[in-house]
Order: structure tokens, then sequence, then C-alpha cells
């Protein structure tokens, strides 16, 4: 069982539900990704997703956007990431981690050689926004080959028939995109979410995850109910941008606990 499976079993178990928040490897400075990566465990995550630093993030917003762009300034790449995620590892050897990104820095690296740099890192799971199911089954399948959960974003727009088509290839979680546009947009319609959610869940066979428009512990609570899993990117990446350098890791921490306490309540 992956280390994604086991900590959805064991949160299930709980009758617990998974809080996944998102930070840009790199951003605001490489130096500072791994602990940030501790502050968001020492807060209540129980997966992280570790954005990939790309030049043209067309799924995220502008908060997220700008994280890219600072990260890309301190030449952080896929490989700097990868290094990221192993020394993490070195005193962190259960929290899941995720990469979330794009296909042209894997397919740079080439899907083999990413795949087998990926899993020596510690890497759980890869979630690449262009990579449509039509164009990636191989993909995916050096994935699973790896031991490394290939994760598939499902839109309000995703047609049923397609939905049953992507989830077949999903492995770990599906994360449902909770709104029409980017990261960071908009305000949620919780009762669509509900439905949606109803229905991948038949479909899918894999916990769900939702996100893209989750901004504070409140709202996090409302989607956990019946979510398996809130994802939450865009408020903690400005968090890291609007905090003093001196007091980031404690407002991520802080911020991240208190979704952590709405969750569990």
């Amino acid at each position: 069982m992956s280390r994604i499976a086991s900590t959805f079993a064991a949160l299930k178990a709980a009758n617990r539900k998974a809080l996944i928040p998102f930070i840009t490897a790199g951003d605001p400075a490489p130096d500072r990704t791994v602990p940030l990566m501790h502050a968001l465990v020492e807060g209540g995550a129980d997966i992280i997703e570790l954005g990939v630093p790309f030049s043209d993030p067309m799924a995220d917003g502008p908060t997220i956007q700008r994280a890219s762009e600072r990260a890309l300034k301190h030449g952080v790449g896929l490989k700097d990431v990868l290094a990221m995620t192993g020394e993490f590892r070195k005193t962190n050897t259960s929290t899941p981690v995720v990469l979330m990104g794009y296909a042209n820095p894997i397919e740079a690296m080439g899907w083999d050689g990413f795949c087998t740099a990926a899993k020596q890192a510690g890497v759980d799971g890869v979630l690449t926004v262009d990579y449509p199911p039509e164009e990636s089954a191989e993909f995916a399948a050096k994935c699973a080959a790896a031991g490394l959960d290939n994760i598939y974003l499902l839109a309000p727009t995703t047609p049923e028939a397609r939905v049953a088509a992507i989830t077949r290839l999903a492995r770990g979680f599906v994360y449902y995109v909770s709104l029409k546009g980017v990261t960071g947009a908009a305000t949620l319609d919780l009762s669509e979410v509900a439905a949606r959610v109803g229905m991948i869940r038949g479909n899918a066979g894999l916990p769900v995850g939702v996100g893209f428009g989750i901004r504070d512990a409140e709202t996090a609570r409302q989607v956990a109910e019946v979510a398996d899993a809130v994802v939450i990117g865009s408020r903690i990446v400005q968090e890291i941008e609007t905090s003093a350098p001196e007091a980031q890791l404690d407002n991520v921490r802080n911020f991240v606990a208190g979704v952590r306490a709405a969750l569990d309540r």
C-alpha cells in the first residue's frame, strides 16, 4: 500500500478528513522550502502538495503564478524540487508528498528518468495538469511501475463518462477542481460541490479531494463534510508572500493548524 493510500485508510478509520496544503518549491527562496514543508506537517497537514515552478502555469491564478516567478528567479527547476523532497525525507518518512506541475519539465527529464528520480527522492504522487488521459496512459503505467500515484484533475464541466475514463487511470486520490477558473478564484457553490463529489465518488472508487477555491477554515470544514480531502494552496502561498521572513514559518503553521482544528470539529 502506498503512503497516500495508507494515509487515507488511517484517516478513514479515525473518521477524519485529509488536509492537503500546497506550496511552491523555491518560494520565497530555495532554502525555505524544506522548513516550510515541516511547518505544514507541524500545523496538521496529512499530505503535502509541492508545486514545481513553471513559466506558464496555466491552471494557477495570480498568487501562485507570482510564487512560480519568485522560484524561477532563483533558478529552481524539477531536479531542485526532487532534491528538496529528498532533504525533507531525511527527517520525515511518513507524510506523503505529491508533486503538482506541468508536463514540460517531466518531458525534458524523460519519463523513465523522472519516475526513477522521483521515487528515489521520496515522492509519492504526481499531478500533471496538462497530461490528459488520452496522452498519459503510458506515463501513468510508468508511474505505477515506479510506485508513484498518478493523480488527475476533474473539473465542474467534466462529463460523467469522462470522469469514469479518467479515474480508471488514477491512483491515490482524485482532485476535483471546485470552480470554473484558476486557483484562488471565485466563491464556491457548496451544493454543486456536494453533487459533483458524490458522482465522482460513485465512479472513482478512490478518495476525492477538493481544491481551487478554499481560502478559510470554515469553507474547508464545509467542503470536508462531503469530500475526503481539502486542498488549500493560494491562501497559504499568500501567507508566505505577505509575511515578514522571520514570521513566515509561524504564520503558515498557525494558519494550517486553524484549518486542521476546523476539520476535526
